[in-house]
C-alpha cells in the first residue's frame, strides 16, 4: 500500500507515519521525488490490509491511503507518479531528451575503444558502452579482458568526456566495477540472477536493467524491485528483444514493451535495437520505431571495424552507418516532439 501525504504535510507528520508503519513491522519507503510525499509500505499481509488503511487514514497530515496489487511496488506510477530522470554525469535519462549510449560490444584493445568513443560522440552520442566482462554463450567464446578492459573503458571516458556503461555479471564484481563504471548493466540472461540484483540495491551507482530473453515485463519490474529495495532507485530498463518462434531475426522486439512500461512504472525505458533485431541491416529502422513509441534512449553497437570484432560485429554498425542512423533518428524523435543530442 501506499500512503498519500497532504500537500504541504509538516516534517514531523511525516516522520509519525513512518514510526506507526515501522511500530507495525513493516518498512516504509518514502518517495523522495514529488512535492506530495508518498510513503510505500512493504511487507503487509493481505489480512491485515483493510485494518492498516483505516489506522493509516487518520493519522495527522495523511490525505489518503491506496492500496497497490501490483507485486511491484516501488516502481509503480502508483508509488511514484512522476516519471523518474536520471542524471549520469550531466546526461539526464527519462527527460526530452532521446539519450543515445553507443560503443563495441566488447573492449578488445586501447585504440579500438578510442576510437569507438571518438566516432560515437562525433556522431552525437553521449555515453559510451562497453564490455569488460561478456557472458558468451560458448565457453570458448571471448569472455572480455577483465580490469584491463574496465581501465580502457575509464581512459575512453577521460578522452571524451562521455559517461561509461558497462556490465557486471558477478555480485563479488560489483566493488570492482563501480571503480570504473558510471552505470552498471545487468545483461538478460542475468535479469533474474537476484543476488546480484540484491547487490546492486546497495550501491548508488545507476543500473541499467535489461529483459531477459523470455521473461514478462512484470516478471523485469519485480527484478527492478529487487534493486530498489535495497534503496537503490537509479534504474534504467531496456528492451532488447525476446525469444519468440519467429527465428529471422536474432531477438523479437517488443515495441509494445516501452509504452507499456512507460504506462505501467515511472522508470525511463531505453531500447537496444542491436540485441533485439542481431543484424546491422535492420537497427536503425527498429531504433527509430523504439523512438516512435516514447523510448527514452537506445543502447546501441558500433566497431569501427565490425569484420574483426571479437563478439557480436553482424550487429555491429560502423561509425559511418552509426552516423547515418543518428539523423534518421533525429529526425523521428522531432516527429513525436523529443529531441536527440541536444546541446
Amino acid at each position: 500500500m501506499v500512503i498519500v501525504m497532504e500537500q504541504g504535510a509538516e516534517p514531523g507528520q511525516i516522520e509519525a507515519v513512518i514510526e506507526a508503519v515501522q511500530k507495525e513491522g513493516f518498512t516504509p519507503f518514502v518517495n523522495p521525488g514529488v512535492e506530495r510525499k508518498v510513503i510505500a509500505v512493504l511487507g503487509v499481509i493481505d489480512s491485515v490490509k483493510v485494518a492498516l488503511v483505516d489506522r493509516f487514514s487518520n493519522l495527522p497530515g495523511v490525505e489518503r491511503v491506496q492500496l497497490i496489487s501490483e507485486a511491484y511496488k516501488l516502481s509503480s506510477r502508483s508509488y511514484h507518479p512522476e516519471d523518474t530522470l536520471i542524471e549520469v554525469g550531466g546526461v539526464r535519462i527519462g527527460g526530452p531528451e532521446v539519450v543515445i549510449i553507443a560503443g563495441p560490444c566488447s573492449v578488445e584493445s586501447r585504440s579500438q575503444i578510442l576510437e569507438a568513443a571518438e566516432a560515437v560522440k562525433a556522431a552525437g552520442a553521449k555515453m559510451l558502452r562497453g564490455g569488460a566482462f561478456k557472458p558468451r554463450t560458448s565457453p570458448y567464446s571471448f569472455q572480455g579482458l577483465g580490469e584491463p578492459g574496465l581501465k580502457l573503458l575509464a581512459e575512453a571516458r577521460e578522452a571524451t568526456g562521455l559517461p561509461v556503461v558497462t556490465e557486471v555479471l558477478d555480485p563479488h564484481d560489483i566493488s570492482l566495477v563501480v571503480k570504473y563504471a558510471d552505470v552498471l548493466q545487468v545483461g538478460a540472461r542475468n535479469m533474474q540472477n537476484y543476488a546480484l540484483l540484491q547487490r546492486l540495491g546497495k550501491t548508488s551507482k545507476p543500473v541499467l536493467l535489461k529483459r531477459g530473453p523470455g521473461c514478462r515485463l512484470r516478471e523485469m519490474l519485480q527484478a527492478a524491485e529487487y534493486i530498489m529495495i535495497g534503496g537503490n532507485h537509479r534504474i534504467i530498463l531496456c528492451e532488447r528483444g525476446i525469444t519468440t518462434f519467429e527465428d529471422a531475426t536474432r531477438n523479437t522486439t517488443d515495441i509494445n514493451a516501452i509504452p507499456v512500461l512507460k504506462h505501467w512504472s515511472h522508470l525511463p525505458v531505453i531500447l537496444d535495437p542491436s540485441h533485439s533485431t542481431g543484424h546491422v541491416r535492420y537497427v536503425s529502422a527498429i531504433a527509430c520505431a523504439g523512438v516512435a513509441a516514447g523510448a527514452d534512449g537506445l543502447i546501441v553497437e558500433v566497431h569501427p571495424n565490425p569484420a574483426e570484432a571479437l563478439s557480436d560485429g553482424v550487429q555491429s554498425l560502423t561509425p559511418e552507418r552509426f552516423q547515418q542512423m543518428m539523423q534518421v533518428v533525429k529526425r523521428v524523435s522531432w516527429a513525436v516532439g523529443r529531441e536527440v543530442a541536444a546541446k
